[in-house]
């Protein structure tokens, strides 16, 4: 497995990509309402990109319609925006979206509350969330790929949730997917030795059931199999010898 160590110029860029990955995710997330199409978020988030001078990275992406997958409910990863599929209170919807910026990739995801959601559905969004956040404390020069694996697994499961299992994380910079594969749960192994340089898409998808999915016949939207809901959180982490880096993540904005 060849996975590729970033220079100081490659991880600048890829820190570009992602400081203008963010602020797509903030102006995304300034329209979510109930009433909105899915369709009308995937407009917004394609302008900011451009705006930039920067190519959404998801744009026909062996062949995915859309510059910004959109999922909702019980849609796990990959939604295809659509002007028919509208918004509705107490649905929860999550972005994922990725930037190319000088030939360099960003890739983050984030699930918002549409209006007023339960709470069972803010818990869900929110132990996602911090799930990545958990898994990213071993995210070091030195540690193990599934340190990281395991860590987000045992946070998700001790809070009642599910991680799936069919989708994962991956290596990222001059493709949007590179080696290593990094699993929001723990294989047999260790996993490789975590080295400074590495540039990694970490994102945990959690179901509020089972982690079985499927997909529709669209042959994109990955979807739940007991129909239950799902979050997504991710972000681009750059491993150093010390605490990682989120390149995708603006404290001030997301």
């Amino acid at each position: 497995m060849s996975v590729s160590i970033k220079s100081e110029h490659e991880i600048e860029l890829m820190r570009e990509a992602g400081r203008i990955l963010a602020i797509v995710h903030d102006e995304m997330a300034k329209i979510i309402r109930p009433g909105v199409s899915t369709m009308d978020i995937n407009r917004r988030g394609e302008d900011v990109i451009r705006s930039f001078k920067c190519i959404p990275s998801f744009l026909n992406y062996n062949g995915y319609p859309a510059a910004i997958c959109i999922s909702v409910n019980d849609e796990v990863v990959h939604g295809i925006p659509s002007k028919k599929r509208i918004l509705q209170e107490g649905d929860i919807v999550s972005l994922d979206a990725g930037v190319i910026y000088q030939g360099y990739q960003s890739d983050s995801a984030r699930t918002h509350a549409v209006g007023e959601i339960s709470a069972e559905d803010r818990r869900l969004i929110d132990i996602t969330k911090q799930s990545f956040f958990e898994g990213i404390k071993y995210a070091r020069a030195g540690n193990h790929l599934f340190d990281i694996s395991k860590t987000i697994q045992n946070f998700v499961e001790d809070n009642g949730y599910s991680v799936v299992r069919d989708l994962v994380g991956h290596g990222i910079g001059r493709k949007l997917h590179e080696e290593p594969q990094v699993p929001n749960f723990k294989p047999i192994g260790r996993g490789m030795k975590l080295r400074a340089g590495m540039t990694l898409a970490i994102e945990p998808m959690v179901n509020a059931g089972a982690y079985d999915v499927w997909v529709l016949e669209d042959d994109w939207t990955v979807v739940t199999k007991d129909s239950t809901k799902s979050a997504h959180y991710e972000n681009t982490v750059l491993i150093t010898e010390g605490e990682p880096e989120l390149l995708s993540y603006n404290k001030d904005l997301v």
